[in-house]
């Protein structure tokens, strides 16, 4: 797989996003992935930190189960119902990428998700069999 990260010179500085990545290869796309454990309880009510693990768990067992594992996202849509919840957001997200060679990303904040507890969603787009 090829992949290469692009900031564009007159782009303004990133804070743990790359500006695009390009790459060729067989991809796998993960819906968006919720604060749920493997029994269909909440983890974390209240608490973005918690609830934000809980999702990049999911994240990573979606893309296991789909030939791919969280080194190889290529892009992430992060939404949040409140941007005070960045920082907590931010900390996780961090323990599970690359900062040398982070995803394209976007981030969207939300009048409410689908269950008015969840406090963050994340959806990825990951290259199968093995990355950078």
């Amino acid at each position: 797989m090829a992949e290469h990260h692009v900031r564009p010179e007159g782009s303004p500085p990133s804070n743990g996003y790359s500006h695009a990545v390009a790459f060729s290869g067989p991809m796998v796309a993960v819906s968006g992935q919720v604060p749920l454990d493997a029994d269909g309880r909440l983890v974390g009510k209240g608490d973005a930190e918690a609830q934000t693990r809980q999702v990049y768990a999911n994240l990573a067992t979606a893309l296991e189960a789909a030939g791919s594992r969280l080194a190889d996202v290529v892009k992430l849509t992060v939404y949040l119902t409140d941007l005070d919840d960045l920082a907590a957001f931010r900390r996780v997200r961090d323990e599970h990428q690359n900062a040398a060679r982070p995803p394209a990303s976007s981030l969207v904040r939300v009048a409410g998700l689908v269950h008015p507890d969840f406090l963050v969603e994340i959806d990825a787009l990951a290259v199968v069999g093995g990355a950078v």
